[in-house]
Protein backbone atom coordinates (compact mmCIF):
# COMPACT_ATOMS: atom_id res chain seq x y z
CA UNK A 1 0.00 0.00 0.00
CA UNK A 2 1.60 3.13 -0.94
CA UNK A 3 1.84 6.32 1.62
CA UNK A 4 -0.25 8.63 -0.27
CA UNK A 5 -2.56 5.52 -1.32
CA UNK A 6 -5.41 5.70 0.96
CA UNK A 7 -6.48 6.22 4.60
CA UNK A 8 -3.77 4.93 6.85
CA UNK A 9 -4.40 1.24 8.10
CA UNK A 10 -1.37 1.25 10.49
CA UNK A 11 -0.62 3.49 13.46
CA UNK A 12 2.02 5.01 13.88
CA UNK A 13 2.93 5.80 9.78
CA UNK A 14 6.56 5.53 10.36
CA UNK A 15 8.56 8.09 8.29
CA UNK A 16 12.58 8.51 8.11
CA UNK A 17 14.63 11.07 6.48
CA UNK A 18 17.80 11.14 5.39
CA UNK A 19 19.62 14.67 5.83
CA UNK A 20 21.89 15.47 3.33
CA UNK A 21 24.73 17.99 3.62
CA UNK A 22 23.63 21.54 2.80
CA UNK A 23 20.07 20.59 3.23
CA UNK A 24 17.29 23.32 3.83
CA UNK A 25 16.15 23.24 7.32
CA UNK A 26 12.84 24.77 6.14
CA UNK A 27 12.10 21.78 4.13
CA UNK A 28 12.95 19.95 6.10
CA UNK A 29 10.72 21.27 9.10
CA UNK A 30 8.03 22.13 7.32
CA UNK A 31 7.43 18.24 6.23
CA UNK A 32 8.19 17.21 10.48
CA UNK A 33 5.90 20.06 11.40
CA UNK A 34 2.91 18.73 10.34
CA UNK A 35 3.23 15.40 11.69
CA UNK A 36 4.03 16.41 15.12
CA UNK A 37 0.89 18.70 15.11
CA UNK A 38 -1.24 16.14 13.74
CA UNK A 39 -0.18 13.96 16.71
CA UNK A 40 -1.07 16.54 18.68
CA UNK A 41 -4.16 17.51 17.59
CA UNK A 42 -5.61 13.90 17.15
CA UNK A 43 -3.95 13.15 20.40
CA UNK A 44 -2.71 10.00 19.51
CA UNK A 45 0.56 9.35 17.88
CA UNK A 46 -0.08 9.02 14.13
CA UNK A 47 3.00 9.23 12.69
CA UNK A 48 6.66 8.27 14.09
CA UNK A 49 9.88 9.33 12.60
CA UNK A 50 13.30 9.04 12.81
CA UNK A 51 16.74 11.02 11.76
CA UNK A 52 19.43 9.63 9.40
CA UNK A 53 22.64 10.65 7.88
CA UNK A 54 25.15 8.65 5.47
CA UNK A 55 27.93 8.98 7.86
CA UNK A 56 26.05 8.75 11.38
CA UNK A 57 27.37 12.26 12.44
CA UNK A 58 25.12 15.15 12.36
CA UNK A 59 24.37 17.51 9.43
CA UNK A 60 24.63 20.76 8.65
CA UNK A 61 22.10 22.63 7.13
CA UNK A 62 22.38 25.12 4.46
CA UNK A 63 22.40 27.99 7.04
CA UNK A 64 25.14 26.50 8.83
CA UNK A 65 22.72 24.94 11.57
CA UNK A 66 24.15 21.32 13.03
CA UNK A 67 21.72 18.72 13.18
CA UNK A 68 21.99 15.76 15.24
CA UNK A 69 20.52 12.19 13.89
CA UNK A 70 19.03 8.91 15.16
CA UNK A 71 21.72 6.81 13.38
CA UNK A 72 23.80 6.09 9.95
CA UNK A 73 21.50 5.34 6.90
CA UNK A 74 22.03 0.88 6.45
CA UNK A 75 20.38 -0.77 3.97
CA UNK A 76 20.09 -3.03 7.06
CA UNK A 77 17.10 -0.73 8.47
CA UNK A 78 13.68 -1.62 7.92
CA UNK A 79 12.22 1.71 6.84
CA UNK A 80 9.00 1.43 5.66
CA UNK A 81 9.26 5.07 4.32
CA UNK A 82 12.20 7.20 3.87
CA UNK A 83 12.31 11.21 2.24
CA UNK A 84 15.79 12.27 0.99
CA UNK A 85 16.39 16.00 2.48
CA UNK A 86 18.72 17.85 0.16
CA UNK A 87 19.78 21.22 -1.25
CA UNK A 88 22.98 22.87 -2.29
CA UNK A 89 26.04 20.99 -3.68
CA UNK A 90 23.79 17.34 -2.88
CA UNK A 91 26.11 16.32 -6.41
CA UNK A 92 28.90 16.50 -3.24
CA UNK A 93 27.01 13.95 -1.33
CA UNK A 94 26.42 11.41 -4.13
CA UNK A 95 28.24 8.38 -3.99
CA UNK A 96 27.80 4.73 -5.46
CA UNK A 97 27.85 3.56 -1.81
CA UNK A 98 24.54 5.55 -1.16
CA UNK A 99 23.03 4.77 -4.50
CA UNK A 100 23.54 0.47 -3.41
CA UNK A 101 22.52 1.41 0.15
CA UNK A 102 19.33 3.28 -1.58
CA UNK A 103 18.52 0.41 -4.31
CA UNK A 104 18.78 -2.44 -1.24
CA UNK A 105 16.43 -0.43 1.04
CA UNK A 106 13.64 -0.64 -2.20
CA UNK A 107 14.32 -4.22 -2.71
CA UNK A 108 13.16 -4.18 0.46
CA UNK A 109 9.77 -2.60 -0.11
CA UNK A 110 11.00 0.84 1.16
CA UNK A 111 8.60 4.12 -0.42
CA UNK A 112 11.22 7.28 -1.24
CA UNK A 113 10.18 10.89 -1.07
CA UNK A 114 12.63 13.66 -2.36
CA UNK A 115 12.60 16.93 -1.17
CA UNK A 116 14.43 20.22 -3.15
CA UNK A 117 17.37 18.51 -4.46
CA UNK A 118 16.31 15.36 -2.99
CA UNK A 119 14.83 14.35 -5.94
CA UNK A 120 18.48 14.25 -7.93
CA UNK A 121 20.06 12.04 -5.41
CA UNK A 122 16.32 9.11 -6.12
CA UNK A 123 17.42 9.61 -10.36
CA UNK A 124 20.76 9.25 -9.77
CA UNK A 125 20.18 6.03 -8.28
CA UNK A 126 17.70 4.56 -10.97
CA UNK A 127 14.64 5.35 -8.41
CA UNK A 128 12.92 7.35 -10.32
CA UNK A 129 12.85 5.86 -13.57
CA UNK A 130 9.77 5.93 -15.17
CA UNK A 131 8.29 8.01 -12.51
CA UNK A 132 6.85 11.39 -12.66
CA UNK A 133 9.01 13.83 -10.46
CA UNK A 134 9.97 17.57 -9.32
CA UNK A 135 12.49 19.42 -8.27
CA UNK A 136 13.40 22.82 -7.27
CA UNK A 137 12.67 24.74 -9.95
CA UNK A 138 16.46 26.20 -10.24
CA UNK A 139 17.54 22.88 -10.78
CA UNK A 140 14.92 21.71 -13.24
CA UNK A 141 16.22 22.39 -16.23
CA UNK A 142 19.76 20.18 -15.58
CA UNK A 143 17.24 17.74 -14.12
CA UNK A 144 15.04 17.26 -17.35
CA UNK A 145 18.64 16.86 -19.10
CA UNK A 146 20.48 14.66 -16.92
CA UNK A 147 17.53 12.19 -16.31
CA UNK A 148 15.68 11.57 -19.23
CA UNK A 149 14.03 8.75 -18.43
CA UNK A 150 12.30 10.79 -15.44
CA UNK A 151 8.67 12.71 -16.42
CA UNK A 152 9.45 16.03 -14.71
CA UNK A 153 6.95 18.53 -13.74
CA UNK A 154 7.15 21.95 -12.35
CA UNK A 155 4.66 21.05 -10.13
CA UNK A 156 4.77 21.82 -6.30
CA UNK A 157 4.68 18.26 -5.01
CA UNK A 158 4.44 15.11 -7.37
CA UNK A 159 2.90 11.89 -6.07
CA UNK A 160 3.63 9.30 -8.51
CA UNK A 161 2.77 5.60 -7.13
CA UNK A 162 5.19 4.98 -4.12
CA UNK A 163 7.63 7.80 -4.96
CA UNK A 164 6.72 11.53 -4.27
CA UNK A 165 8.60 14.75 -4.75
CA UNK A 166 8.57 18.16 -3.57
CA UNK A 167 10.31 21.37 -4.86
CA UNK A 168 11.63 21.84 -1.76
CA UNK A 169 11.18 24.96 0.83
CA UNK A 170 7.58 25.49 1.93
CA UNK A 171 6.14 22.69 -0.74
CA UNK A 172 6.92 19.95 1.89
CA UNK A 173 4.32 21.67 3.89
CA UNK A 174 1.65 21.51 1.30
CA UNK A 175 2.64 17.79 0.42
CA UNK A 176 2.24 16.91 4.07
CA UNK A 177 -0.64 18.74 4.89
CA UNK A 178 -2.19 16.32 1.47
CA UNK A 179 -0.56 13.20 3.49
CA UNK A 180 -3.03 13.82 6.31
CA UNK A 181 -5.68 14.68 4.16
CA UNK A 182 -5.55 11.29 2.46
CA UNK A 183 -5.00 9.32 5.48
CA UNK A 184 -6.79 10.79 8.23
CA UNK A 185 -9.61 13.44 6.79
CA UNK A 186 -9.98 16.75 5.63
CA UNK A 187 -11.20 18.10 9.10
CA UNK A 188 -7.71 17.24 11.04
CA UNK A 189 -5.58 18.45 7.41
CA UNK A 190 -7.72 21.44 8.13
CA UNK A 191 -7.15 21.88 11.80
CA UNK A 192 -2.80 21.12 11.15
CA UNK A 193 -2.79 24.16 8.77
CA UNK A 194 -4.49 26.49 10.87
CA UNK A 195 -1.92 25.91 13.80
CA UNK A 196 0.49 27.36 11.15
CA UNK A 197 -1.53 29.89 10.58
CA UNK A 198 -1.45 28.49 6.63
CA UNK A 199 -4.66 29.65 5.17
CA UNK A 200 -5.04 28.09 1.99
CA UNK A 201 -4.22 24.38 0.79
CA UNK A 202 -1.85 24.52 -2.82
CA UNK A 203 -2.83 21.48 -4.60
CA UNK A 204 0.49 19.92 -5.97
CA UNK A 205 -0.09 20.83 -9.51
CA UNK A 206 -0.11 24.12 -8.87
CA UNK A 207 3.23 25.40 -10.23
CA UNK A 208 6.48 26.58 -8.39
CA UNK A 209 7.23 29.55 -9.98
CA UNK A 210 5.97 31.47 -12.92
CA UNK A 211 6.19 35.28 -13.21
CA UNK A 212 2.60 35.40 -14.52
CA UNK A 213 1.59 34.67 -10.95
CA UNK A 214 3.02 38.24 -9.95
CA UNK A 215 0.09 39.97 -8.45
CA UNK A 216 0.58 43.08 -10.59
CA UNK A 217 0.69 40.53 -13.57
CA UNK A 218 -2.34 38.16 -12.65
CA UNK A 219 -4.70 40.89 -13.09
CA UNK A 220 -3.95 40.96 -16.69
CA UNK A 221 -4.54 38.53 -18.66
CA UNK A 222 -3.28 39.20 -21.86
CA UNK A 223 0.48 39.93 -20.16
CA UNK A 224 -0.04 36.52 -17.90
CA UNK A 225 -0.80 34.58 -20.63
CA UNK A 226 2.48 36.02 -22.96
CA UNK A 227 4.61 35.06 -20.03
CA UNK A 228 3.27 31.89 -19.19
CA UNK A 229 4.23 31.12 -23.29
CA UNK A 230 7.54 32.75 -22.96
CA UNK A 231 8.27 30.20 -20.30
CA UNK A 232 6.98 27.35 -21.70
CA UNK A 233 9.10 27.94 -25.41
CA UNK A 234 12.48 28.48 -24.10
CA UNK A 235 13.86 26.51 -27.19
CA UNK A 236 12.09 27.54 -29.81
CA UNK A 237 11.06 30.72 -28.79
CA UNK A 238 8.59 32.73 -30.80
CA UNK A 239 9.02 35.91 -32.32
CA UNK A 240 6.68 38.96 -30.70
CA UNK A 241 4.35 39.17 -33.57
CA UNK A 242 3.63 35.46 -33.55
CA UNK A 243 3.24 35.75 -29.33
CA UNK A 244 0.57 38.55 -30.19
CA UNK A 245 -1.13 36.74 -33.07
CA UNK A 246 -1.58 33.43 -30.42
CA UNK A 247 -2.81 35.44 -27.34
CA UNK A 248 -4.78 37.87 -29.74
CA UNK A 249 -3.71 41.24 -29.46
CA UNK A 250 -1.34 43.54 -31.18
CA UNK A 251 2.35 44.14 -30.89
CA UNK A 252 2.08 47.73 -29.90
CA UNK A 253 0.01 46.55 -26.65
CA UNK A 254 2.15 43.86 -25.44
CA UNK A 255 4.92 46.72 -25.62
CA UNK A 256 2.84 49.00 -23.93
CA UNK A 257 2.00 46.09 -21.01
CA UNK A 258 5.81 45.11 -20.71
CA UNK A 259 6.99 49.02 -20.04
CA UNK A 260 3.79 49.64 -18.15
CA UNK A 261 4.31 46.33 -15.71
CA UNK A 262 7.99 45.11 -15.69
CA UNK A 263 9.80 48.18 -17.04
CA UNK A 264 11.10 46.40 -20.49
CA UNK A 265 10.28 45.49 -23.96
CA UNK A 266 8.65 41.89 -24.71
CA UNK A 267 11.97 40.97 -26.76
CA UNK A 268 14.19 41.97 -23.89
CA UNK A 269 12.44 40.16 -21.02
CA UNK A 270 12.17 36.97 -23.57
CA UNK A 271 15.81 36.97 -23.89
CA UNK A 272 16.48 37.79 -20.39
CA UNK A 273 14.22 35.15 -19.22
CA UNK A 274 16.22 32.56 -21.68
CA UNK A 275 19.29 33.85 -20.59
CA UNK A 276 18.34 33.05 -16.63
CA UNK A 277 17.86 29.46 -17.77
CA UNK A 278 21.48 29.16 -19.78
CA UNK A 279 22.61 30.18 -16.85
CA UNK A 280 21.24 27.67 -14.40
CA UNK A 281 22.06 25.42 -17.52
CA UNK A 282 26.12 26.07 -17.37
CA UNK A 283 26.14 26.12 -13.88
CA UNK A 284 24.48 22.66 -13.32
CA UNK A 285 24.90 20.32 -16.18
CA UNK A 286 28.08 19.43 -18.28
CA UNK A 287 26.51 20.31 -21.00
CA UNK A 288 28.80 22.01 -23.89
CA UNK A 289 28.08 26.01 -24.56
CA UNK A 290 26.81 25.17 -27.65
CA UNK A 291 24.30 22.77 -26.62
CA UNK A 292 23.64 25.05 -23.99
CA UNK A 293 22.74 28.19 -26.59
CA UNK A 294 20.18 25.81 -28.64
CA UNK A 295 18.62 24.81 -25.70
CA UNK A 296 18.00 28.10 -24.98
CA UNK A 297 16.70 29.26 -28.39
CA UNK A 298 19.86 30.55 -29.45
CA UNK A 299 21.12 29.72 -33.23
CA UNK A 300 24.65 30.28 -32.50
CA UNK A 301 27.55 30.12 -30.23
CA UNK A 302 28.60 33.67 -30.95
CA UNK A 303 25.24 35.31 -30.44
CA UNK A 304 24.93 33.53 -27.34
CA UNK A 305 27.61 34.40 -26.04
CA UNK A 306 27.20 38.13 -27.03
CA UNK A 307 23.65 38.42 -25.65
CA UNK A 308 25.66 36.43 -21.90
CA UNK A 309 27.83 38.87 -21.49
CA UNK A 310 25.56 41.73 -22.00
CA UNK A 311 23.74 40.27 -19.51
CA UNK A 312 26.06 39.08 -16.70
CA UNK A 313 29.10 40.45 -17.58
CA UNK A 314 31.07 37.53 -18.72
CA UNK A 315 31.48 34.77 -21.06
CA UNK A 316 29.27 31.67 -20.77
CA UNK A 317 32.56 30.00 -19.66
CA UNK A 318 33.70 32.22 -17.31
CA UNK A 319 30.14 31.25 -15.52
CA UNK A 320 30.92 27.95 -16.01
CA UNK A 321 34.40 28.02 -14.04
CA UNK A 322 33.20 29.79 -10.99
CA UNK A 323 31.07 27.02 -10.36
CA UNK A 324 33.23 23.77 -11.62
CA UNK A 325 36.40 24.88 -10.88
Amino acid sequence: MYLFGKPATEKPQKIAFLLVPGFSLLCFSSALEPMRAANIKAGEKLYEWKIYSISGASVRASNNMDINVDAELSPSLQIPVLIICASYDVEKSYTETLASNLRKLRSKGTEFGGMDTGSEILAKAGLLNGYKATVHWENFESFTETFPNVQAERDLYVVDRNRFTSGGGTTSLDMMLQLIRVQYGLKLSTEVADQFIYQRFREGNNPQRLASQNPLIMNNPVLSRTIEMMEANIETPYLIPELAQEIETSVRELERLFKKYLKSSPGSYYRNLRLDVAQRLLKQTDLSILDVAIRCGFNSATSFARSYRNRYGQAPRTSRMIIQP
